[in-house]
């Protein structure tokens, strides 16, 4: 990834960080690497352990940046989350969530917020 493609993406999760924490959330870490994926959030809601993934859109004329969270994508993310969990040593409720930001950059974004966007399911 093009080094400034990599700070734009950074750029973007902060402002979707900054966005949580608004509506009440707080900031555990970003982009935990594990077996083949990332977490680009993670935050804590009260209790509650929430993975998030971040998708970037500037408009919807290729899909929609929610469809861009794939079966795929989602059995990636439950992986590191798994991992995650492992690694830290912890026990406890988590969900998955997603932030869709949309919009030209250098105006506005619009951040559509998705709680328990998926589950894990075995």
């Amino acid at each position: 990834m093009p080094r400034n493609q990599r700070a734009f993406g950074q750029r973007i999760e902060a402002e979707a960080a900054r966005f949580l924490v608004q509506q009440g959330l707080e900031e555990v870490g970003r982009n935990a690497h594990a077996r083949g994926g990332e977490i680009d959030l993670i935050m804590r809601d009260r209790d509650m352990l929430v993975f998030v993934e971040v998708r970037y859109r500037r408009n919807n004329g290729y899909g929609s940046a929610l469809e861009s969270v794939t079966a795929t994508k989602q059995r990636r993310l439950i992986a590191a989350a798994s991992a995650y969990l492992q690694r830290h040593q912890l026990d406890c409720a988590c969900r998955f969530d997603v932030v869709a930001v949309t919009g030209n950059a250098a105006d506005a974004l619009d951040f559509h917020w998705i709680s328990s966007a998926f589950e894990l399911t075995l």
